[in-house]
């Protein structure tokens, strides 16, 4: 092992973009704690530092930026939120369509669009905290803003908007410069960041008594469970065999060969949960800053456990498990490259036959994924608060923080692979198959 990880050293480029993530990273954290002018922290800490429901885990994704009412109290979603907007009007803006099969031009033009519907969200989202804040005040009466009025609403907004540009751009710097997917990154960076204090909590109730030995040793049985379930399923593949026919150019002889077409139960990976917690996040973000009983009733329904939180969750996780597989996979683009160079599945004709033969193995196997992920993102949170355990580390976070390690291993093997030393994983070890970079 120790040899494994020291081939990581020997090759300058990786070893730079190793150390370029992790600088940045870095960064990012540090900003996490850089306070919005004119906000007693203290006080926000008092009143956000320990609540549940949708903040604690709007303040989970920001890496507790938001009970530190830091510049990156945002985090990075209204980034996907803009991201979430394009897509879907990208299936009924012919423009938008066309933008996304232009190749490098039209992925640049998107990102500019996505940039620009992310300073929008954030100017919203600012103003709406704005006027949260200067409603808070503590048990004792103490103020979390310390001289309201419009000075402070346009700073907010400003060092809002600015910090969460400043995410973006890390995570754009961390994708092109670095190892993995930078947004990714962020987001696995803020939820592992909190892992201590999870550990720290859990420990004292064990100490206090709150909690039974036996009810930890079955939690973190769960958390086992859960991560060698992602795993499995984060590695599994559809298997669909291709043959190739031989051709003969000139005097030389091609194809003939038999290969396969993977195609992995879970093509969407982390985006899913993601997509869905921004889009429940948001409406029930809005309900706390909007003092009024209609809104106020939209907040309860929304709030993380309810049942009503937990059935719309899974309906728009299995919708962006479909979305995102339709927007990342093209079965006609694939069944024409496959009659190009010859390929062909048996007992299946060549063009059109063949599109909707994968779309419909795509579809099968895109449900399965979905219910995959669903069970995994649900079920250990209802188990977590039947045992009325303090530790936020339900199926989601564990679905990011592997996910996002797996797809960063499988990239650091490939530099490793593409330069003769052996991966990560060893000579004989199995080799790990990431996901693709886009999202």
């Amino acid at each position: 092992m120790p040899s494994v990880f020291g081939n990581l050293s020997k090759i300058p480029e990786l070893r730079k973009r190793i150390l370029f993530t992790i600088f940045l990273l870095g960064i990012y954290r540090i900003g996490v704690f850089v306070t919005v002018p004119g906000v007693d922290r203290g006080v926000v800490q008092k009143i956000l530092g320990g609540s549940g429901g949708f903040l604690g885990l709007f303040n989970m994704f920001s890496g507790g930026a938001l009970a530190q009412m830091s510049v990156f109290a945002l985090g990075i979603m209204p980034y996907i939120s803009a991201s979430i907007i394009l897509q879907l009007m990208a299936v009924v803006v012919p423009a938008i369509e066309r933008l996304q099969k232009e190749g490098e031009m039209g992925r640049r033009k998107i990102t500019q669009y996505t940039r620009y519907g992310t300073v929008m969200l954030s100017i919203i989202q600012g103003i709406g905290i704005a006027f949260y804040l200067e409603s808070m005040t503590s048990t004792l009466g103490e103020p979390a803003v310390t001289t309201a009025g419009w000075g402070f609403r346009i700073m907010t907004v400003i060092s809002l908007t600015a910090g969460t540009a400043f995410i973006m751009w890390l995570g754009e710097q961390i994708t092109e410069r670095g190892i993995g997917n930078g947004i990714s990154l962020i987001i696995c960076a803020g939820i592992v960041a909190a892992f201590p204090d999870a550990l720290f909590s859990v420990a004292t109730y064990v100490q206090k008594g709150l909690m039974m030995p036996f009810t930890l040793f079955l939690v973190t049985v769960i958390a086992v469970v859960v991560i060698a379930i992602i795993i499995f399923f984060e590695r599994a593949q559809r298997r669909i065999p291709v043959q190739y026919a031989r051709r003969v150019v000139g005097r030389k002889m091609y194809g003939g060969q038999s290969t396969h077409l993977p195609l992995k139960v879970n093509t969407s990976g982390v985006i899913p949960p993601i997509f869905a917690s921004s889009i429940l996040l948001f409406p029930a973000t809005l309900a706390n800053f909007i003092q009024k009983p209609w809104m106020q009733d939209v907040r309860d329904m929304l709030s993380p456990g309810s049942a009503a939180y937990m059935f719309m969750y899974v309906v728009l996780i299995i919708f962006f498990c479909y979305f995102y597989t339709a927007v990342t996979f093209n079965p006609i683009d694939v069944a024409d490259n496959m009659k190009k160079y010859g390929g062909y599945i048996p007992g299946i004709r060549p063009g059109k036959q063949t599109a909707v033969y994968i779309d419909k193995v795509l579809s099968r196997i895109t449900f399965g994924g979905a219910i995959y992920i669903s069970a995994v993102c649900v079920l250990p949170s209802l188990m977590i608060q039947q045992f009325n355990v303090p530790f936020y580390y339900g199926g989601t976070s564990l679905l990011i923080v592997v996910g996002v390690a797996l797809d960063t291993v499988s990239q650091i093997e490939t530099h490793l692979i593409t330069r003769h030393y052996d991966g990560l994983t060893g000579p004989k070890g199995p080799r790990i198959r990431g996901r693709s970079r886009k999202g």
